[in-house]
């Protein structure tokens, strides 16, 4: 049995900036206005919108704002931010979670929301190319008279391109598997401002190293994408969602962990812990059981879909699962899936006069009644409020803590709650996050999860963008991410 390292963990204080003055990147900033006009926008309130986070970071806003029509201004941007050393941070539609938006140097964002076309459809092989802006709900209203959809689902209406940059996952990848699973090419602006493709349509290659899973997940830090191209999935003739009830954690993991192990192709398992349901329960005036709870969605055929409810009903019995019920009914599915999209804001509303901070770890299927079980217990006897709720199928959970900001013996607690959550995960042979990326947020644990293959990871930056200004300050320990900023 592993043992929860004692060792320190150096404290990051959320509330600050890194420490280092903002360079005068005046001359830059005038070099895009000459080429761009009026697509630039140094105004202080548009600034400080693409500074956005969804957590308690603070907000470091860019010196200006590029909207983008197409690769070709993503291009014209990236060479003349090289040329004067300014960092470039890529933004989608500010969903991240680990402060990936943030400029603590300043520099340009550069707002792709506006590059939101499905380039073209291939029926025949099951594939989609769409530039980055489009956004997870639109694709598949786009795609819905064609029998085919995408399945990664991260809960939020994320951008294509900001889920590709952060190597989303959710609810549907026991099934489906995760971004790094379902992108077969990518089209990429480079740091000195070259366009380059990634990849083919063909299902596999052995032609050369794995450009395209290079880039995935790299948080804009290797290369600005401005096209992707998908698998799709056929849309299963029958689909059924399902709710039960467990005990306890425990319990509701360990029936989590033989569904896994006994191979029945579940579509999607979700966990939402006693609190989170209660949370759902006042969001959305629904009336759940207040109880862990797993909600289950089976896709095949009509009696593949029986099979799997069945076999699921008597895995769940053996660990106290109770009040099994499932059904076709797609209104019924929504309005099921709907509370558990809802879950971050339904949170947030148990605490209004709290800041919500949202951390997520992933650990091997065996390890996961372990993990959640213990993040449980440091939560209650922290006496904070933080409700769990994680896409357990595939060893990834959440955690939502409401913080009061202003007390720092709540921020230390919350910090402390955080750290051993992370360096569990990563001492049970996981990782400290199974979505949300490092950013800012988890810098300091990228030491202990991967060792001296940061060494690797940082000759391949260097070697990619040798003046640092893709999205400097992100992902690398604070002593590197500073080198070479202008």
């Amino acid at each position: 049995m592993t043992t929860l390292s004692t060792a320190p963990i150096t404290p990051y204080n959320l509330n600050q900036a890194d420490p280092a003055s903002k360079p005068d990147h005046s001359e830059a900033i005038a070099a895009l206005q000459a080429q761009f006009a009026e697509q630039l926008s140094v105004n202080p309130t548009v600034c400080e919108q693409h500074g956005h986070t969804m957590t308690w970071l603070a907000n470091q806003p860019p010196d200006a704002v590029l909207t983008a029509h197409d690769k070709h201004d993503v291009a014209k941007a990236v060479a003349i931010c090289n040329q004067y050393q300014m960092p470039v941070i890529a933004f989608g539609i500010g969903s991240s979670l680990e402060g990936q938006l943030n400029a603590p140097f300043g520099g340009l964002c550069i707002d792709m929301h506006a590059m939101d076309a499905i380039v073209q459809v291939n029926n025949e092989d099951l594939t989609v190319t769409v530039q980055p802006g489009v956004t997870r709900e639109q694709l598949n209203h786009y795609l819905r008279d064609t029998g085919l959809f995408f399945p990664i689902d991260p809960g939020a209406n994320a951008s294509i391109g900001g889920m590709v940059a952060t190597r989303a996952s959710g609810t549907n990848a026991v099934r489906y598997g995760t971004m790094k699973d379902v992108v077969l090419a990518l089209e990429v602006v480079t740091a000195s401002g070259e366009i380059i493709r990634t990849g083919t349509r063909a299902k596999k290659s052995a032609a050369g190293y794995d450009l395209t899973r290079l880039m995935i997940g790299s948080e804009g830090t290797l290369g600005i994408v401005t096209e992707i191209t998908l698998k799709l999935f056929g849309i299963s003739e029958c689909v059924a969602s399902g709710i039960c009830h467990f005990p306890s954690i425990e319990d509701a993991c360990q029936a989590v962990m033989m569904t896994i192990q006994m191979c029945l192709p579940i579509a999607r398992i979700e966990l939402l812990d006693a609190l989170q349901i209660k949370a759902c329960n006042q969001y959305a005036n629904l009336d759940l059981t207040e109880t862990p709870t797993l909600f289950v969605e089976f896709h095949g055929t009509d009696d593949g879909v029986r099979e799997q409810a069945q076999t699921f009903a008597d895995i769940i019995e053996e660990f106290g699962g109770t009040d099994f019920a499932w059904d076709t009914d797609e209104t019924e599915r929504k309005r099921l899936w709907q509370a558990r999209h809802n879950a971050y804001h339904a949170s947030a509303a148990l605490r209004p006069s709290a800041k919500p901070l949202s951390t997520d770890a992933c650990v091997p299927i065996s390890r996961l009644a372990e993990c959640v079980s213990a993040t449980a217990k440091d939560i209650e006897e922290a006496g904070m409020i933080g409700p769990i709720v994680g896409h357990v199928g595939d060893g990834n959970f959440h955690v939502l803590l409401l913080v009061d900001t202003t007390n720092p013996e709540e921020i230390a607690t919350a910090e402390d709650i955080i750290g051993r959550l992370a360096m569990r995960a990563i001492e049970m042979d996981g990782t400290c996050t199974g979505e949300h990326g490092i950013g800012q947020g988890k810098r300091q644990y990228m030491d202990k999860e991967h060792g001296n293959a940061i060494g690797i990871m940082r000759a391949i930056k260097t070697a990619l963008d040798p003046n640092n200004i893709l999205n400097p300050g992100k992902i690398w320990p604070q002593s590197l991410s500073q080198a070479n900023v202008a």
